[in-house]
């Protein structure tokens, strides 16, 4: 396959990152380039393979095998030209620009892991092993669009939250460990540990944020068991929401935990450049939590969300403060109200 040109690259970690994200690019365009290329690259083979998870046109089994040999292709057991071809008809399916775009720069993104150092292609590749794990299984879980599906326990969500998200916490803190010296003033698995406690809660915050949208398509993320506690089925969440506020208030306290966590994470890292990126996540999880409280049951049937304008506004503060940590502190504790 060829080699992805620095131009092509240039446009990957650019407008295409851009394009799909817009807080995590916040976060990497400030970072040094030995950081920004490994997270970069891992985000956007974790948006690319999630996209081919989501298309919903295709059936689920096409989805699963089209994601088993893209994960194959990444992880560099099979040929990713043949992968690639079959890939294709997926991004006309694409509504969104981006996406198609995204979908269509596979070849690039492919190449251009091939080419960053063996040591950063190990790390990615370990952890879009563990995503696509979570996207496969989600697949599974969630195989009929007929009637609706919740998963069966608080033990499977946490399965979940850690394949799609508690792994990157774990990632960023190896690759900064890697590439920055003196990072953290604590050590390496104390660091590990609260970035992957980061991840979850962070991953929390989007089931709470889009469990209304999910319910609608036939998914809930919420354990059965819990729901059955409260005389509720999945079916009956979106016809009384009210029923279910202590449900809804026992994950916003855990993603509470996870984004506290996120902020002791935060505050151990010695470079101001990349503690300034990995705060905004958890500044802008907070003020989606708090928003979240205040619309309590109401969150299942109205979009909750942060405005682009207010997301503008907390990296502009966070970026006059210079990222001190008392600042830090007191933005997260403000936000959090």
């Amino acid at each position: 396959m060829k080699s992805a040109g620095v131009n092509e690259v240039d446009a990957m970690r650019g407008p295409i990152l851009r394009a799909v994200s817009r807080s995590f690019y916040l976060s990497l365009r400030v970072l040094p380039t030995a950081l920004r290329d490994p997270l970069s690259l891992a985000y956007l083979l974790a948006r690319a393979t999630d996209t081919i998870a989501d298309t919903p046109e295709p059936e689920v089994e096409l989805r699963r095998e089209s994601l088993h040999n893209l994960s194959a292709a990444i992880q560099g057991t099979t040929s990713p030209t043949a992968v690639i071809t079959m890939l294709k008809c997926f991004a006309p399916l694409q509504t969104n620009a981006a996406e198609r775009a995204l979908i269509e720069s596979l070849p690039q993104l492919l190449s251009w892991l091939a080419a960053i150092t063996e040591r950063d292609r190990r790390e990615v590749r370990n952890v879009l092993k563990k995503i696509n794990e979570g996207q496969t299984l989600d697949l599974k879980r969630f195989e009929s669009r007929a009637e609706m599906s919740a998963l069966a326990s608080a033990a499977e969500l946490e399965e979940y939250t850690y394949l799609v998200a508690g792994c990157v916490g774990e990632f960023w803190t190896r690759i900064c460990f890697a590439h920055v010296s003196n990072f953290s003033e604590r050590t390496e698995s104390e660091m590990v540990k609260m970035g992957a406690l980061y991840g979850k809660g962070l991953q929390l915050i989007n089931i709470l944020r889009d469990a209304g949208s999910d319910l609608r398509d036939g998914r809930c993320y919420f354990p059965a068991e819990e729901l059955h506690s409260l005389g509720l089925t999945a079916e009956e969440l979106l016809q009384a929401p009210a029923q279910a506020e202590p449900l809804l208030r026992r994950w916003r306290e855990e993603a509470e935990r996870g984004i506290a966590a996120g902020m002791e994470y935060v505050c151990a890292i010695r470079s101001r450049r990349v503690r300034f990126a990995t705060a905004l996540p958890a500044l802008i999880g907070a003020r989606t939590l708090a928003l979240l409280r205040e619309a309590g049951a109401e969150s299942l049937t109205r979009k909750v969300k942060v405005s682009r304008a207010e997301v503008r506004k907390i990296t502009s503060s966070t970026a006059m403060t210079l990222a001190s940590r008392r600042s830090l502190q007191r933005m997260f504790r403000r936000l959090s109200s």
